[in-house]
């Protein structure tokens, strides 16, 4: 480990009151916790500077080369409450890798694994009477490290000095009244990503990219946009920010193949290793659009649904297209494999089930 995180802390906590009543209602990515993990990389002496602090804005120059040429990446998993008090995560090791893979895409410093695992300590450390209680079912705390190029400078060329930094926000459960399929619309105009592009790193651009096909679906009345390949326009790629899954009669669980342009999420490998305990058959390949929509047509395919860590798992209940529209699973409710797979998954996440692979990390 390079890193260690002095902790300063925050003069003005939130009142438990009023964290209370946060906690009664939080939503997604609204509200705060009291306290923000900061380090420093400088190419002359590599990291340094961690700390926990109040949190609050940073104080940024103008010509950060952030702001002019968007060097930065992030990542996003939960912390959990089980039934004992303690707070465990899901996988970080995973989200350090992918961090990682991230920074070297975006010509960023890399952070040692265990510094990752153990920024996720500091800030629960500080801020673990954010983590909601066991009983609140699907709650949990969101974290979401971040780096990003902190050097002011106007030259297109890797940041001498970054700032990585660890935020916390308290989140509800995704479905509100049960899980509820959404509908699709399926974008022809927009790609997300192209080959040699950040599709595979977890970056803002990205999303930044898909909010036209965001809008463009809204105003047709989908939830969500699904991207095609950007060279030939005939392959499923992903959603603006989840992985899709096809089930299909014969018990396969399909799912677009990593090309380089389709971001690796870790709920979409944890579904993949979970399939054959549910007696489904994981197929990772490049899927054709025709191929879902004939399938939902003809009854190959029996469910679609979406994976990420917000929602864990989404089913998909319409496609749409400039001219037409196609359904999948059951109308109005969750297919049964996709209700399998994201309660299996919860079950581990809460600590109701037995972790056999070692996914959790305890945190507090």
């Amino acid at each position: 480990m390079a890193l260690t995180f002095s902790m300063t802390p925050n003069p003005s906590p939130r009142a438990d009151a009023e964290r209370a009543e946060i906690l009664g209602n939080p939503g997604f990515g609204q509200s705060f916790t009291d306290h923000m993990v900061v380090a420093t990389w400088r190419e002359e002496s590599g990291w340094g500077d961690g700390k926990v602090k109040e949190y609050g804005p940073f104080q940024i120059d103008p010509a950060a080369a952030v702001l002019h040429y968007a060097q930065e990446i992030f990542e996003g998993m939960k912390a959990y409450r089980h039934e004992d008090g303690s707070v465990w995560t899901f996988r970080p090791e995973k989200n350090a890798q992918r961090f990682n893979r991230s920074a070297d895409r975006l010509a960023l410093p890399k952070i040692d694994e265990a510094d990752f695992v153990e920024s996720l300590k500091a800030i629960v450390a500080a801020d673990e009477s954010w983590v909601p209680a066991f009983e609140d079912g699907e709650a949990s705390l969101y974290l979401r490290p971040f780096m990003f190029a902190s050097e002011a400078f106007l030259g297109v060329r890797p940041s001498k000095e970054v700032t990585y930094s660890v935020i916390a926000s308290p989140a509800g459960a995704y479905f509100k009244g049960g899980v509820k399929p959404v509908s699709l619309w399926l974008s022809r105009d927009y790609a997300r990503a192209g080959v040699g592009g950040t599709g595979a790193a977890k970056c803002g651009g990205n999303y930044a990219s898909s909010l036209a096909a965001q809008i463009e679906a809204n105003e047709r009345g989908c939830d969500q946009s699904v991207f095609l390949d950007s060279v030939e326009g005939t392959y499923i790629e992903e959603l603006g920010g989840m992985n899709l899954f096809l089930v299909t009669k014969d018990g396969e669980l399909i799912t677009p193949a990593l090309t380089g342009t389709i971001l690796e999420g870790v709920t979409r490998d944890s579904i993949l290793e979970l399939a054959t305990d549910l007696g489904l058959k994981p197929v990772e390949r490049r899927i054709k659009i025709d191929e879902w929509i004939d399938g939902c047509n003809d009854g190959t395919i029996t469910e679609v649904f979406a994976c990420g860590t917000a929602a864990v798992v989404t089913p998909v209940g319409r496609l749409v297209w400039a001219d037409g529209e196609v359904t999948s699973g059951p109308e109005g409710e969750a297919g049964p494999m996709a209700t399998k797979i994201r309660e299996a998954l919860l079950a581990i996440q809460k600590g109701k089930a037995e972790d056999k692979r070692g996914w959790m990390t305890r945190l507090a």
